[in-house]
């Protein structure tokens, strides 16, 4: 594992150090980060530009790398987003699109799997292993069961969302990197069994992963260290993100329409609510996560800038350096395959 990272979209604003990427990487390495997760909105990283020229990487690299900090993924959140959208939650996602398709819903999809196709080359040019996304969603209007959901519906579902991920996929593939689909409510890749529906659609797609974020887990009331022994070979990126569910007589899991402050379920900075970040840095060092760990501020009542200065010290104590031997190898007895008879009351 490597780290400790943080991903700079929910800090990214108009006042410096906040405003560009250089200042930004410089703030991070101030409190302690070695790793950014970049979002590609054009204010801050030329996503056309990295697809097509390696100095424009180098140069962002370089300019990285004087400050100690080296990019850990590019993020297509939105874009991923805009992969797949319901015509219900379209004047909701709209200002995620470019604006030159941002009043037209049905070029969303084309236009974000061009962007998606850059940002697999970015990558490449940048020496990035795994890539941060959405897989969007089409069926997530019907995530409870009322009315009925029609026989076929939620196969055909996933056969279009497969249908228009696969080429994307193929470009990642053709780029050596990893997809990792942030597992996340609203979209239709949001706990184990959608992912392994999406992977069946995709027929197993090699680069077809997943982004482990446990506050999501955690509100749906998933085990998210079970999560991690049964989906730990397609982990490759890893958002270390706290959360609290705590529900009353009056809301529960739904969160009855209100703020986040008021809600049931909240996200939290790492360490103020209920994870057990413990278990899942065990986790990863029992099954050898290469990837980094990558603090997401989201937390209702923390100021961002407390919680990103608290984050850096946060992971890097919590990760673990794995022993290269058994802690009983001084009592080790060298047998060998006829001791190993003998002891066994066989003959050698």
């Amino acid at each position: 594992m490597r780290g400790p990272a943080i991903f700079l979209a929910q800090f990214h604003g108009d006042a410096p150090p906040f405003d560009t990427l250089e200042g930004m990487a410089e703030w991070a390495a101030g409190l302690g980060y070695e790793g950014v997760q970049v979002p590609t909105d054009p204010k801050l990283f030329d996503l056309a530009t990295a697809a097509e020229s390696q100095t424009y990487c180098d140069e962002i690299a370089g300019r990285l790398k004087a400050h100690g900090i080296e990019i850990t993924e590019l993020s297509t959140h939105l874009q991923g987003q805009l992969l797949a959208v319901h015509p219900a939650y379209e004047p909701l996602f709209a200002g995620f699109a470019a604006p030159q398709v941002r009043d037209r819903p049905a070029e969303w999809p084309a236009w974000a799997a061009g962007e998606l196709g850059l940002a697999a080359r970015a990558s490449a040019r940048l020496g990035l292993r795994a890539h941060a996304t959405f897989s969007g969603a089409l069926l997530w209007h019907t995530m409870y069961p009322w009315p009925q959901r029609p026989p076929g519906l939620v196969d055909e579902g996933f056969a279009e969302l497969a249908r228009r991920w696969r080429p994307v996929l193929d470009a990642f593939d053709a780029a050596g990197v990893d997809v990792c689909f942030e597992i996340h409510p609203g979209e239709d890749l949001h706990d184990g069994v959608t992912f392994e529906r999406f992977l069946d659609a995709v027929g197993g797609h090699r680069r077809a992963n997943i982004l482990f974020d446990p506050s999501h887990l955690l509100l749906q009331q998933i085990d998210y260290s079970a999560f991690i022994d049964h989906y730990h070979e397609r982990i490759k990126a890893f958002h270390v993100k706290d959360a609290e569910l705590r529900p009353d007589g009056r809301s529960g899991v739904y969160g009855g329409y209100q703020d986040w402050v008021s809600r049931a379920g909240r996200f939290r900075s790492p360490g103020d609510g209920q994870i057990d970040f413990k278990r899942i840095f065990s986790q990863f060092a029992k099954y050898g996560y290469e990837g980094w760990a990558v603090l997401e501020w989201e937390c209702c009542l923390k100021h961002p800038e407390d919680g990103a200065r608290e984050g850096a010290p946060f992971i890097r104590e919590h990760m673990i350096r794995v022993t290269d031997k058994a802690f009983d190898d001084f009592a080790a007895s060298g047998a060998d395959a006829e001791a190993n008879r003998r002891l066994l009351g066989l003959e050698p």
